[in-house]
């Protein structure tokens, strides 16, 4: 439960302005039809996220447990610094969805999405949060659902939520709880589960 719950809640954290947010927004203002726009980022994470936490997974069965306390403990330092530089969607990104129109909102969605989370903080800190963890399925399902939490919300209310979330306040608190798991982990907190 701990695994579902920290990666629920880090994940919405992280995603609140992050460059897959902005694509959802994009989304929705481009389209204007919020339940396959939402389908759409719900399938593009599910299937991105099981990749990662699968690549998390094994890379924690790969690797001793000391070196992967050292190699987790210093991501999930920098994914705190990473969390505190803002984003901004790729012009390529906005092109894509150009691309892809002729597959339909659902299909465009996905695809733009997919992409765009690839290399993204969420991914990355699936990657760690699997390996960390050891809960492949538990890991997924609070990642996609962290997702969904921030990413939802910017479908359907759009451009009036933007300006009155305090982006700095929440990348904040985010970097905090991704540093607090880094020092944790760095200074053995993870000994229980071997590392």
């Amino acid at each position: 439960m701990e695994a579902f719950l920290v990666s629920t809640g880090l994940v919405a954290l992280a995603e609140i302005g992050d460059k897959t947010q902005l694509l959802a927004f994009l989304l929705a203002a481009r389209f204007r039809k919020p339940w396959p726009i939402c389908a759409g980022i719900f399938i593009a994470t599910i299937v991105n996220h099981a990749g990662a936490g699968a690549f998390g997974a094994w890379v924690s069965s790969m690797v001793s447990p000391q070196t992967l306390r050292w190699v987790l403990g210093l991501g999930f330092l920098a994914m705190a610094a990473w969390t505190l530089v803002p984003d901004q969607i790729d012009d390529e990104e906005v092109q894509a969805q150009g691309r892809w129109r002729r597959l339909g909102v659902l299909g465009t969605t996905i695809v733009t999405f997919f992409i765009a989370e690839m290399g993204d903080k969420t991914q990355i800190a699936t990657v760690a949060l699997a390996a960390r963890f050891d809960a492949f399925a538990a890991v997924v399902a609070g990642t996609t659902l962290g997702m969904m939490i921030a990413n939802v919300p910017a479908v359907l209310i759009g451009e009036r939520l933007a300006g009155r979330i305090p982006l700095r306040l929440v990348h904040g608190v985010a970097a905090a709880i991704f540093a607090a798991l880094g020092l944790a982990t760095l200074l053995g907190a993870g000994a229980r589960l071997g590392f």
